[in-house]
């Protein structure tokens, strides 16, 4: 296993570089320029010392060069400063926005509380409520528990998060005033009244997220159940006279939820990606609406940074994800 997980993350090393050239590339081939937003009254000598101190005069290979430096060297270090208060970067250049001229994983830092509050806590949630529905619906086939069940994922999956997070705020916001209809990020949690004020302007966004994550994941889990309730090994363990308990919850489940861990992990970066247009309807500032304002407003460094971060998580994941296979199924072997 070991030998196999620092197989798999040598590997990733050459892919994260690839993915961040490809990254790079597309943006710097992308429309748009850092300048246009300025007034037309800026003379061009002026635009030009603008361009050289944003860095954009060097070379496409020798920017890239600098960025993965920031990015893997400069900001660790950084990090490490801020945590035991050293001195090893004091000197290195961080990554710049182009719009609010703060370092960008400081940035990052300050956006991903919010973003964890609450799409990260949808996501728990909706997991935690999509593996017993799909246990049970796939154990009690045709049931009217799994026909309603049926019924809730496909509405949960197919109506819009944007078209429910509008209906809640329509509803318990506007008709009936329990919840408020903007997320107030600036709320600082330090009495009892302060705790339950962020849980009630938490109610609404966490409840639409996590009704879309739980119809999928839900999906998965009750068609993973259904092919290995039929399968031969589990009419061996009921013939040696197992429990029925102990033949779904241990047996079944655990090669049941191979499949279901690969959904799982590979949403894991969605979270941190943020769900951009429910965090839009409830004003929520977290990493999803740092990116679409950062595209808006020509931030490359913030957009590259930021899709280089989604990248890095869906390869991390996705390692977790294999390693996990081995531990859920004694069938696979990394040896």
């Amino acid at each position: 296993m070991l030998t196999f997980t620092s197989r798999r993350l040598a590997f990733a090393i050459p892919t994260l570089l690839f993915i961040s050239f490809v990254i790079f590339m597309l943006l710097e081939l992308a429309p748009g320029d850092p300048m246009s937003q300025l007034p037309l009254t800026v003379p061009p000598d002026v635009r030009d010392r603008m361009r050289e101190a944003l860095g954009l005069g060097e070379p496409t290979h020798i920017r890239f060069g600098k960025w993965l430096w920031q990015f893997f060297v400069v900001e660790p270090l950084h990090m490490i400063d801020a945590a035991f208060g050293t001195g090893f970067a004091a000197e290195q250049q961080r990554v710049i926005s182009w719009q609010t001229r703060s370092p960008v994983m400081d940035i990052v830092l300050q956006r991903l509380p919010q973003t964890l509050w609450v799409v990260g806590l949808s996501y728990v949630v909706g997991v935690l409520i999509a593996l017993p529905i799909g246990i049970y619906s796939a154990y009690r086939q045709y049931s009217l528990f799994d026909q309603l069940g049926t019924f809730i994922s496909m509405v949960g999956f197919s109506v819009p998060t944007f078209f429910t997070g509008i209906l809640l705020i329509v509803i318990f916001s506007v008709k009936l005033g329990w919840f408020p209809s903007i997320y107030d990020t600036t709320l600082v949690v330090n009495s009892w009244d302060s705790f339950v004020q962020q849980l009630r302007q938490m109610v609404m966004p966490v409840s639409v997220l996590a009704l879309y994550n739980a119809a999928q994941i839900s999906r998965f889990m009750r068609a993973s159940m259904l092919d290995n309730l039929h399968q031969d090994y589990v009419r061996t363990a009921r013939a040696k006279g197992l429990t029925e308990r102990t033949v779904v919850l241990v047996h079944v489940l655990r090669n049941s939820m191979i499949p279901v861990v690969t959904v799982i992990a590979l949403g894991v970066p969605q979270v941190f990606g943020g769900a951009i247009i429910t965090e839009q309807v409830f004003k929520v500032n977290g990493l999803g609406q740092l990116l679409i304002t950062s595209i808006q407003a020509n931030d490359l460094p913030m957009v590259q940074t930021l899709t280089f971060i989604f990248a890095l998580l869906i390869v991390v994941f996705n390692v977790i994800a294999d390693v996990l296979y081995g531990l859920l199924d004694p069938r696979i072997r990394y040896d």
